[in-house]
């Protein structure tokens, strides 16, 4: 088959332009860790103004989003509404090592990566209320209110969602958990995406129980918050599972 003949010259510019941008995507996030590297940033140091950002590399603003946003997601960035983009952490994974990307039927996906956070999502709260500090109780404390504002303002609470898992890991004190923040936040992002955020209440309700039993130093008060927040979870999106195959 000739892809060349086939193919309208539109739709080949237009393939040749998601193409080109991706791969310019992925150019200006290594270029932002090359960035932090070089500058010899650490965790908690803001970075440039998404506007200097893109003076420094000579690209548009989309194209920063798209690096920051991938950034976020792998646990390396973090977003704070009003404030900027801060390092959250170097400890980068390799893109995609479970292969989630070729998972086809996302709310099997969705279930089976809430099984994994419920096997090591309650021992990392647990461990998390033995280790934090009184900075990292603080800052946890600041984000679950975030998460609670921008949820009840019916904004998307996502990158904030993740940003606060996130902190709980960092509170551990175990640099591998720290490591493994990627797969919770694809877990995290993938069961927001399919629930339309539809557990308001429950979210905010559990968030808060695991900040205040971390906060406490309940070890096991905050395992076991943490896996009513995961059982809240998993309940919705089997109630998803089932009315999306019924409409099928």
């Amino acid at each position: 088959m000739d892809l060349k003949n086939d193919l309208s010259e539109d739709l080949r510019d237009d393939l040749m332009e998601k193409v080109t941008k991706q791969l310019l995507g992925e150019q200006i996030e290594k270029a932002i860790l090359e960035y932090i590297r070089e500058n010899s940033l650490k965790e908690g140091d803001k970075l440039p103004s998404e506007a200097e950002l893109c003076e420094i590399f000579g690209v548009s603003r989309s194209t920063v989003r798209e690096a920051v946003r991938s950034l976020v997601i792998k646990g390396v960035l973090a977003v704070r509404r009003g404030s900027g983009t801060f390092i959250l952490s170097m400890q980068k994974m390799p893109d995609d090592p479970l292969g989630i990307s070729q998972m086809d039927d996302k709310y099997k996906l969705a279930l089976e990566l809430l099984e994994v956070r419920l096997m090591i999502e309650p021992e990392i709260a647990f461990n998390a209320a033995l280790h934090r500090s009184p900075e990292q109780v603080e800052k946890l404390s600041s984000l679950c209110d975030e998460v609670e504002e921008i949820y009840m303002k019916g904004e998307n609470h996502t990158l904030k969602d993740v940003e606060f898992h996130t902190c709980i890991a960092a509170c551990s004190g175990n640099r591998v958990v720290q490591n493994l923040v990627p797969i919770i936040n694809t877990a995290v992002i993938t069961f927001v995406n399919l629930t339309n955020r539809k557990l308001r209440e429950e979210t905010i309700a559990t968030h808060r129980a695991v900040l205040n039993a971390i906060r406490d130093g309940d070890a096991q008060g905050a395992k076991c918050a943490m896996i009513m927040h995961l059982t809240y979870n998993r309940q919705e999106l089997q109630k998803q599972l089932e009315f999306h195959k019924n409409s099928n």
